[in-house]
């Protein structure tokens, strides 16, 4: 089990870094550099080119990647090689021409397949393994790849088939496909930490207090964009394609004249790691980083209704980010530290991944310090959150264990 756990994470770290050198390195830089008219609607051109490819030769394969893992966890379906090749594809597509979603989306998907494919095919040198043991060491390993995260990729794809509860008797091959995925992404595309974030939390009672209060905010700012997505989702199985693509290249277009406006910069562009590090400046104003922050969940679910394929992952991450900076400016406090707090609390309620949450802050940020205020915060976002999540592949608990 050890031995194809590593195997599965080597392969899938290889891959993710492949995807992402290609998708962010290659084609999104030189977008981001094109001329304004161009890259205004260069996320609908993407959203288009998705949309054929899906419609053409995939045949009508959904967009999913992160939800068709959750259905296969469940039994809704196995993760075959033909429609993984064709959903990448669409991936590519929607976050090389700079569509407002994450990376880790398609890598999770691709580290899931690779692990199911890796059992059906070498099954009999597993006997007596769970069915899903190696798709979830792929998950985790492509989580872990391309955030340049271990400890999060393995909790995240434990954690995430569930509301409230872990993927049982996996930890050990989702920590072993983690860290041989991260040690393969790395040696292809080095070891930098995803945020710059310095400086060390304090401790005070005012500021835990003020973690618990933002980790309220945040779920409550969750919900609302759970329920966002929920119906830009509903609206891309209804609305007629050529309709559905145009309204999106429109709304699109119009949000990033929007941004450009307020910022002089093209902050609906990409995953949104630019947008935190724009949001950490302590000049700037709680009105304009709270449009920017209405802007950004705006211009994710725009791309989900139009048929976009990517991960939400990162658009919560980036929505916490900027909540946490709207927090933070209201109280006067000009730190990194409601910024990441409002990381762990969006993040946690919006996927029900609490623990995944913290760890990926302190991971991220290589400032484990954060952990503390970052935990209260997400307990507060949970509870909030309720029964509501970004996904609607999530399971109650299982009753038998």
């Amino acid at each position: 089990m050890v031995f194809w756990s590593a195997a599965t994470g080597v392969a899938t770290g290889l891959m993710v870094a492949g995807f992402d050198r290609l998708t962010v390195n290659v084609v999104l830089e030189r977008v981001r550099n094109g001329p304004l008219l161009f890259v205004a609607f260069a996320p609908g051109l993407g959203l288009l080119l998705a949309t054929l490819w899906l419609r053409g030769p995939g045949r009508g394969v959904s967009p999913a990647t992160a939800d068709s893992y959750l259905a296969a966890y469940h039994g809704g379906g196995e993760l075959e090689v033909r429609p993984a090749l064709h959903r990448v594809i669409a991936s590519f597509a929607t976050l090389a021409f700079g569509g407002a979603m994450g990376l880790e989306g398609p890598s999770l998907y691709m580290g899931a397949t690779t692990g199911a494919w890796t059992q059906r095919r070498f099954g009999r040198f597993l006997p007596g393994a769970d069915r899903n043991v190696l798709m979830v060491a792929g998950a985790a390993a492509g989580v872990a790849a391309i955030f340049k995260a271990p400890a999060t990729g393995a909790i995240f794809a434990l954690e995430v088939p569930y509301q409230d509860d872990l993927a049982r008797r996996m930890l050990l091959p989702a920590l072993v496909a983690s860290a041989a995925g991260y040690l393969s992404f790395v040696a292809v595309n080095g070891t930098k930490p995803l945020f710059a974030i310095s400086g060390t939390p304090p401790f005070s009672f005012k500021d835990l207090a003020g973690a618990v209060l933002l980790g309220v905010t945040a779920g409550v700012g969750a919900r609302a964009f759970a329920w966002l997505l929920r119906r830009a989702k509903a609206l891309n199985n209804t609305v007629p394609v050529a309709w559905r693509v145009l309204g999106a290249t429109a709304v699109l277009a119009g949000l990033f004249a929007i941004a450009r406006g307020l910022t002089g910069r093209s902050l609906t562009i990409g995953p949104g790691y630019e947008v935190i590090g724009w949001a950490l400046s302590p000049n700037r104003s709680v009105p304009l980083v709270l449009a920017v922050l209405l802007v950004r969940c705006v211009a994710t679910a725009t791309v989900v209704g139009g048929g976009g394929a990517g991960g939400l992952f990162v658009p919560l991450v980036v929505a916490g980010a900027l909540l946490g900076r709207v927090f933070g400016g209201a109280f006067g406090d000009q730190t990194s530290l409601f910024v990441v707090i409002g990381v762990a609390a969006f993040l946690g309620a919006g996927y029900r991944v609490p623990l995944a949450a913290v760890m990926f802050v302190a991971e991220s940020t290589g400032r484990p310090g954060f952990v503390v205020p970052g935990l209260l915060a997400a307990v507060a976002a949970e509870l909030v959150m309720g029964r509501s999540s970004v996904t609607a592949y999530q399971s109650p608990p299982p009753l038998d264990d």
